[in-house]
């Protein structure tokens, strides 16, 4: 099992930046597919980006494309989500998850941190 922790929400204007953690613990990290979450009140929860054990393949929601960066340090056991230019419906519960299997669901989750982008 791998445990999953994040750090690094508040408060930010728009046009602002932030920079959230994911530390995890337990079975090797970098056996993991790594991946960021999001849901904002009364929305379900959307991807936001992925990454692949080794960090060389990323994926984006078109949403934050060219926004946010998704990144990894296997020798820290963390993986980070780079936010610039952020926009007010950015404003959500940031999760990061993990699973074994490339193609199956993630089976682990953080239990969030929350990200308020105000105008």
């Amino acid at each position: 099992q791998v445990q999953l922790v994040e750090s690094g929400g508040g408060l930010v204007q728009a046009g602002g930046s932030l920079r959230l953690s994911c530390a995890a613990s337990g079975r090797s990290f970098s056996s993991y597919v790594m991946g960021w979450f999001r849901q904002a009140p009364g929305k379900e929860r959307e991807f936001v980006a992925s990454i692949s054990r080794s960090g060389g393949y990323t994926n984006y929601a078109d949403s934050v494309k060219g926004r946010f960066t998704i990144s990894r340090d296997n020798a820290k056991n963390t993986v980070y989500l780079q936010m610039n230019s952020l926009k007010p419906e950015d404003t959500a519960i940031y999760s990061c998850a993990a699973k074994f299997q490339a193609r199956s669901s993630y089976e682990y989750w953080g239990g969030g941190t929350q990200v308020i982008v105000s105008l």
